[in-house]
């Protein structure tokens, strides 16, 4: 069993670190911009979908993987109108985002899942042998995603994005569109997702519309656990975004040995939600419960306060 539980860690790991690039998808929305956003549920079966159905019918798979991330892009561009524009609360703007592509995914794929035959991209292999290409692959996917969004969010606009994130009405008085900030922050994020989406398709060999469902607990865990990892080590943005893709994989060894210890598998997305749940509190409880309250200044009586006058 310890052999067999031991052959499934490079599978978790790949696993990790694609379920991780999702996850600093969703890190932009809820960490840099304090945005709920739900739509990734939707997206990441919308960059699976049209990755599928591009690679099924001959397109060079570079040109897959840039159309998937347009597809989620597109998705969180409409969930930023409806938030901004429409002046809709952005977490029911991702809901509403979020049924809309259930079925755009349907339309997409003409069924509720697709196949892709003979797994076209010969590096994504199941085997324990040749499981270090596949990982190889992700991890320079991993290093190029994380160096681009570093680059990014050291720019002049990449740090508005941060701004408006962090205090939105000071950025609307030093002259930034917060509107325009968060659009392309979900575009953004939702690209990112919509790739991951593609990646998984690619890795799995098909494409489900409901392949998306609890997508954002998953992430929620990933940058939690990720953060927990990071903060020890440094405050480093890119560490941070490591950490997230850390907090994947972390997230996805802990799965497969819940599995191999025989924990029902129909469980497994309540445990998440749990731990999700219990982890967000934290901060609360430690500010509610556990943080010392100062203790008001004694003020000095009219006394004494005479007496140091007269002196």
């Amino acid at each position: 069993m310890f052999i067999s539980w031991l052959s499934s860690l490079p599978g978790a790991m790949s696993l990790g670190m694609i379920w991780g690039i999702m996850a600093i998808g969703v890190y932009i929305t809820y960490k840099i911009l304090d945005i709920a956003d739900l739509t990734v549920d939707g997206s990441i079966c919308t960059g699976a979908s049209v990755f599928a159905m591009l690679l099924i019918a001959g397109v060079p798979l570079p040109l897959c993987l840039l159309a998937a991330f347009v597809a989620g892009a597109l998705a969180g561009f409409i969930t930023g109108i409806l938030c901004t524009f429409m002046g809709i609360p952005a977490i029911l703007s991702g809901i509403l985002t979020q049924l809309m592509l259930w079925s755009v995914n349907l339309k997409i794929m003409g069924k509720a899942n697709v196949a892709i035959p003979g797994r076209k991209f010969a590096v994504w292999v199941s085997s324990l042998f040749d499981s270090s290409k596949n990982l190889i692959i992700l991890g320079i996917i991993v290093a190029v995603t994380i160096g681009i969004l570093y680059w990014f969010f050291g720019t002049e606009f990449g740090t508005t994005l941060r701004s408006t994130g962090n205090n939105p009405k000071m950025s609307r008085a030093q002259g930034i569109n917060t509107d325009v900030a968060k659009v392309f922050g979900l575009v953004l994020s939702n690209g990112m997702v919509a790739l991951a989406g593609a990646l998984l398709a690619q890795y799995q060999g098909f494409s489900d519309v409901k392949m998306g469902q609890g997508a954002i607990v998953i992430g929620l865990a990933a940058i939690i656990i990720g953060d927990a990892v990071a903060s020890r080590i440094s405050k480093n943005f890119a560490v941070r975004l490591l950490g997230v893709v850390v907090g994947g994989i972390i997230y996805y060894f802990v799965y497969q040995t819940v599995i191999f210890l025989g924990l029902d598998a129909d469980l497994l997305k309540m445990l998440s939600a749990i731990v999700v749940a219990i982890f967000l509190a934290v901060p609360y409880w430690k500010k509610r419960y556990f943080s010392k309250k100062k203790k008001p200044a004694v003020k000095a009586s009219g006394k004494e306060e005479s007496s140091n006058a007269g002196a």
